[in-house]
C-alpha cells in the first residue's frame, strides 16, 4: 500500500491522475499521484456484453450506470486507505475497448445500438476496402461497420453526423470535445504515421466509392447479391463524421460541469485545482494503454494483452512486406506503427470454468475466492502434460476473423486415449487460449519481424508464473510481467493522463525542471518504469515441443468447431 500520509495530500490537493478504462467485461478506474507507478486507489465494476438481433452490443445506459459504480467504488476505496476521497483531478484519460461502431445524428442521438469490435458480420465490407485500400480493414474496423451499414442499405446512414469509438463517446460526453488518440483512431481508419492523421488518400478513395451510384457504390458487388441502384450514404465527407485525431501528450479538453455530474451525480467533484476543469488527455483504446502498461512504445517491443480478447502487439521498425489478414496495422498512442494480432476470444471461457469449478467447491462445503480458485487451477495445470495429455480446447464464445471463423462454439475435445486429468484440463484451457494467437504470430515471424522484450499484462497473469510461463512457450520467447500487470489499462490510462499534465506544464512554461524534448518513451523509461520490478519467464524447451503438438492438432481441429458452429445453434435461432 503507498505511503498513506504522502498520498492523502496528492488527493487532498487534487494532483492525482484518474485512468478510466471500459473494458469487455469490467470498467475499472486507477487513481495515480506524483509517482505514476504507484497506484494509490481502484474502482470497478463488472458488466456483459448483450447479442441482440444477432449482433453483440452495450446499451449506452449501462455505460453511465457503470462508470458512475466504479467512480463511487473508486472514491471508497481512497477513504478505505488514505482517509480522504478525491473531489478533483490533475488530470483524466479515458479507454475503452476499440473498433465498434457508435453512430450520432445531428442532435447527438444514437441511430442504432452500438456494434461491439465482437461483431463479425462485417465480412463483405471489410472485403471490399481491403482490396480498395490495398490494406488489411479487419471486420472490427469502425470503416467496416459503416460501410457494411451502406451495404446492408440501412436506413439511418443519410441521418450520420459523427462516428466513434467508446472512449471516444464517453471522452465526448466528459468533455463537449469530439476527438480521439491515434492508437484508438487507427481502429476506425488507417492512420498515416508521417501525418499523424488519417491516411488523406484513402479518404478520398472512400468518399469516391460512397459517391458512385449503383452496385459499385453499395458494395453490392462485394456482397454478391446482383442488384443495383443508389445506396444510402452519408450526407458529409469521412473526415467531417470522424473525430479528431490527437497523439500522446496533446491536451484534449477539460472536464465540464455536466461530465463531472455524469461521473459523480452527487456533486461533490468540483473543478481542477490548477486549471477550470481537470484536464483530459486524448482517449485511447484499450490496445494503446496495454503498451504504454508495458512500457512498450519503442520499436522492437511487443506486449500481449489478455482479457475477453486476446491481442499482441508489435511496434514496427519498417513497413510489412505484404498485407495479411491476421494483422492489423495499427499505431502507438504516440502514432508509431503496429502490427497488431487481435484475436476475439481471449479469457472468457476459462473464466467460466474457473466459474464452474468455484461451484463445485461451494457445493462441497468448501467454498474459496476467485483468486483461490484460480489458483488451485492454475497450479494443477502446471502438474499437467506438456501437450495437454491430447485434449483440445476452444473458447470460442464468438467468431474468430484470424481462424476463418463467423460464429463461435466453446469446446473441450478428447480422443478415447486421451488422458483426462484435471491437470491436463486446466493446461488444456490455458493452451487454448493462446492457440489462436500462436497461429497469427506465425505470419510475423515470416516477415522476419525481430523483437527485443515481449511484456504480458492483464488479470491472466495474477497467478505469477503458470500463465507467462505457457505464453512464452507458445511464442517461443521470453515473456515478461511487471508489478502493475494485472492493473492493465485503467493504469496505462492514468499514465497517459499524467504524461499530458506533464507536457501540459511545459506548454504553459512552469518552473518545473522538465525536458522540453519530453517524449512518451523517455517519460516511460525515465519517470515511470525506471525502478519497475518486472519478471521474465523464458521458454521451457519441453513446453515449446508440447505446446507445438498441441497447436498441431488445435489447428487440425478446427474444422470440429466449424462443424459445431453449424449445427449447434444459439437458442431462438431458426435452422
Amino acid at each position: 500500500m503507498p505511503d498513506s500520509p504522502a498520498a492523502r495530500e496528492t488527493i487532498a490537493a487534487g494532483r492525482a491522475f484518474l485512468g478510466i478504462e471500459l473494458g469487455s467485461t469490467r470498467i475499472k478506474l486507477c487513481l495515480i499521484g506524483d509517482d505514476p507507478a504507484t497506484v494509490i486507489a481502484t474502482g470497478s465494476h463488472d458488466w456483459e456484453n448483450q447479442f441482440v438481433d444477432r449482433l453483440w452490443t452495450y446499451s449506452l445506459d449501462d455505460v453511465w450506470t457503470g462508470i458512475r459504480a466504479a467512480y463511487a467504488d473508486l472514491l471508497a476505496d481512497a477513504e478505505r486507505r488514505h482517509g480522504v476521497r478525491p473531489e478533483t483531478f490533475g488530470a483524466i484519460g479515458v479507454s475503452a475497448m476499440m473498433h465498434g461502431y457508435l453512430a450520432f445524428d445531428e442532435g447527438g442521438e444514437l441511430l442504432v445500438p452500438f456494434r461491439t469490435w465482437r461483431n463479425t458480420n462485417t465480412g463483405p465490407a471489410a472485403a471490399a476496402l481491403s482490396e480498395l485500400f490495398g490494406v488489411n480493414i479487419p471486420l472490427r474496423w469502425s470503416i467496416a461497420h459503416l460501410h457494411q451499414a451502406v451495404i446492408d442499405a440501412e436506413p439511418h446512414v443519410p441521418q450520420i453526423r459523427f462516428l466513434t469509438t467508446l472512449a471516444g463517446y464517453v471522452h465526448w460526453k466528459l468533455t463537449g470535445r469530439k476527438v480521439i488518440g491515434i492508437g484508438d483512431a487507427s481502429g476506425m481508419f488507417p492512420i498515416d504515421s508521417a501525418t499523424h492523421d488519417y491516411d488523406a488518400d484513402l479518404l478520398a478513395r472512400y468518399d469516391g466509392l460512397a459517391g458512385r451510384t449503383g452496385d459499385a457504390a453499395s458494395g453490392n458487388a462485394a456482397a454478391g447479391d446482383g442488384t443495383s441502384g443508389a445506396a444510402p450514404r452519408a450526407s458529409a465527407p469521412l473526415r467531417d463524421l470522424l473525430p479528431e485525431v490527437l497523439v500522446a501528450g496533446q491536451t484534449a479538453g477539460e472536464l465540464t460541469l455536466e461530465g463531472a455530474a455524469l461521473l459523480d451525480p452527487t456533486g461533490a467533484l468540483r473543478p481542477g485545482a490548477l486549471r477550470p476543469g481537470a484536464l483530459l488527455c486524448p482517449p485511447e483504446g484499450d490496445a494503446g494503454t496495454g503498451m504504454v502498461a508495458t512500457n512498450a512504445v519503442a520499436p522492437r517491443t511487443g506486449n500481449v494483452s489478455a482479457g475477453t480478447s486476446i491481442f499482441a502487439m508489435i511496434v514496427l521498425e519498417h513497413p510489412l512486406a505484404e498485407v495479411h489478414h491476421e494483422l492489423d496495422l495499427v499505431t502507438t498512442p504516440a502514432g508509431d506503427p503496429v502490427a497488431m494480432v487481435h484475436c476475439n476470444n481471449g479469457a472468457s471461457e476459462l473464466a467460466a470454468w474457473a466459474g464452474l469449478f468455484g461451484g463445485f467447491a461451494t457445493a462441497a462445503g468448501a467454498p474459496l475466492d476467485a483468486d483461490a480458485v484460480y489458483d488451485a487451477l492454475f497450479s494443477a495445470a502446471l502438474q499437467g502434460e506438456a501437450d495437454a495429455g491430447g485434449l483440445l480446447a476452444y473458447n470460442y464464445l464468438a467468431g474468430e476473423p484470424i481462424t476463418g471463423l463467423e460464429e463461435g462454439r466453446p469446446l473441450v475435445v478428447r480422443a478415447p486415449d486421451s488422458r483426462f486429468t484435471l491437470g491436463n484440463f486446466m493446461r488444456a484451457q490455458l493452451y487454448g487460449v493462446f492457440g489462436t494467437l500462436a497461429l497469427g504470430m506465425r505470419v510475423l515471424d515470416d516477415e522476419g519481424v525481430a523483437l527485443d522484450r515481449m511484456l504480458a499484462h492483464g488479470g491472466l497473469f495474477r497467478t505469477a508464473g503458470v500463465a507467462q510461463r505457457f505464453l512464452a512457450a507458445a511464442l517461443n520467447t521470453p515473456v515478461s510481467v511487471g508489478e502493475t500487470a494485472s492493473e492493465g489499462g485503467a493504469w496505462g490510462m492514468a499514465v497517459l493522463a499524467s504524461f499530458a499534465a506533464a507536457r501540459s506544464e511545459l506548454d504553459l512554461d512552469l518552473d518545473l525542471d522538465l525536458d522540453p524534448d519530453l517524449d512518451l518513451d523517455t517519460y516511460l523509461r525515465d519517470r515511470v518504469f525506471d525502478r519497475a520490478t518486472v519478471e521474465t519467464a523464458a521458454p521451457d524447451e519441453a513446453d515449446v515441443v508440447g505446446f507445438a503438438s498441441y497447436l498441431d492438432s488445435y489447428s487440425a481441429g478446427l474444422d470440429i468447431e466449424r462443424a459445431a458452429v453449424t449445427s449447434l445453434l444459439p437458442k431462438g435461432t431458426n435452422a
